[in-house]
């Protein structure tokens, strides 16, 4: 792999698949952060996550060669990373995910003024209370549209599930996550 050029994922990939240790280097770095961010959301637990981080690229360095194109490389990587966190949760023995990680804060607070950010701190912390009432399949859906911004038919390769059925948990997702807003700031 040349130095200069900036080759796509997909290029990656195929370079992956033939062995070429600076290709997975260059896509670990391209892609460690969304997939992190993704197992964060799912376990809780920064350990775990990192686990996951690094299960996900040993699996992307021995299947590579099997990535057919017919998606986008970032969905093939999540939907790698959605059963490493199942296979994970099979093996704890959960059942349920854990609520978002209180660390994921609003971005836009950061440069406000002191009581802007006390509020958006605020608004932030009801939403993940409101998040971790909603049951995983809810959360998980909101989470990949809103946190990853990604397509429902995105979402149903990842998941494994028509992309009717997306649609249908991002329906009731968002009414059950209204109804969980209004409550808690009605309790406010």
């Amino acid at each position: 792999m040349a130095e200069e050029e900036v080759p796509d994922d997909k290029q990656l990939l195929a370079a992956i698949a033939s062995g070429d240790t600076e290709a997975i280097t260059v896509f670990y770095q391209r892609h460690e952060a969304r997939v992190y961010r993704y197992a964060l959301a799912k376990v809780g637990d920064s350990f775990t996550a990192a686990d996951i981080l690094n299960d996900v690229m040993m699996q992307v360095w021995r299947a590579a060669a099997k990535f057919e194109g017919r998606a986008k490389v970032t969905t093939w990587l999540l939907g790698i990373a959605h059963n490493k966190v199942v296979d994970h949760w099979r093996k704890v023995g959960a059942r349920e995910y854990t609520e978002l990680d209180d660390s994921m804060e609003d971005e836009s607070a950061s440069g406000a003024n002191p009581a802007q950010a006390t509020e958006a701190a605020s608004d932030g912390k009801l939403l993940h209370a409101c998040l971790a009432k909603l049951k995983p399949e809810h959360r998980e859906i909101l989470h990949l549209v809103f946190f990853e911004e990604l397509g429902y038919s995105e979402i149903a390769s990842i998941i494994d599930v028509p992309e009717g059925t997306v649609k249908s948990r991002v329906f009731h997702a968002r009414n059950l996550m209204k109804k969980q807003l209004a409550n808690a700031t009605r309790a406010a």
